[in-house]
């Protein structure tokens, strides 16, 4: 009995389906950013989102702890654009991961990751990889710019952040996994994509997905010089 109270909490804690969740989550993903940058003191520094080649904004990622601890949660991906200037459309991850320890209680968690160099995208492009495993990751720093960080930091291939409970830092996520979301894909494409061939054939912008991509370029496009 008890096992089943515990399984009916987590299918009501993961996100909803279809047409409408995904259109949430690409709202709810824009809000999330657009929030986190507002405050420049406590957001993510603009030269690291200058030299980012892609994004990771996953909106509540729940985190389980029954005894055993567990990450999921949806979210997308947002790489550069053929022209290395503004954002292409969106691909859809969920993000999966175990923890060990015996905390009871599930809390939900808005994760950013910031691809950094053209290794770190494609391993984020496969179809699942584990941070920390396939790729290096860090706890990313927050303020204006990045520019007295260390090097180790620096040539992390994903920084990582958290917001919980209205706080925003660095912290790494070891061991959690990404995979596509295939279903989503076909919700918001039409048809079944992957997200290596949604960047790469540069597919138009969703119109659930503009408000995030206008909300990327306002705070972290590229000047063509």
């Amino acid at each position: 009995m008890r096992l089943l109270r515990i399984a009916v909490l987590l299918m009501a804690a993961w996100p909803s389906f279809g047409a409408d969740g995904a259109a949430e989550r690409l709202e709810e993903a824009a809000v999330l950013f657009s929030e986190i940058m507002a405050t420049p003191d406590r957001a993510i520094p603009q030269d690291l989102l200058a030299k980012a080649h892609c994004i990771v904004i996953v909106p509540g990622l729940k985190k389980a702890a029954f005894g055993f601890g567990g990450k999921f949660g949806r979210g997308f991906v947002v790489c550069r654009n053929s022209a290395g200037l503004g954002w292409g459309a969106p691909g859809a991850v969920r993000v999966e991961g175990g923890s060990f320890g015996f905390q009871i209680g599930v809390s939900s968690t808005d994760v950013v990751l910031l691809v950094m160099n053209r290794r770190g995208m494609e391993k984020l492009l496969s179809s699942k990889f584990t941070l920390g495993g396939d790729a290096s990751v860090a706890g990313g720093p927050v303020g204006r710019n990045a520019s007295a960080q260390t090097d180790a930091l620096m040539h992390a291939e994903i920084l990582s952040w958290s917001r919980s409970r209205g706080v925003f830092a660095g912290v790494s996520l070891e061991g959690a996994t990404l995979r596509n979301d295939l279903d989503e894909n076909k919700v918001l494409y039409g048809r079944e994509l992957n997200n290596k061939e949604i960047v790469m054939k540069g597919l138009p912008v969703p119109a659930a997905a503009s408000k995030l991509i206008q909300s990327l370029n306002k705070y972290s496009g590229r000047d063509k010089g």
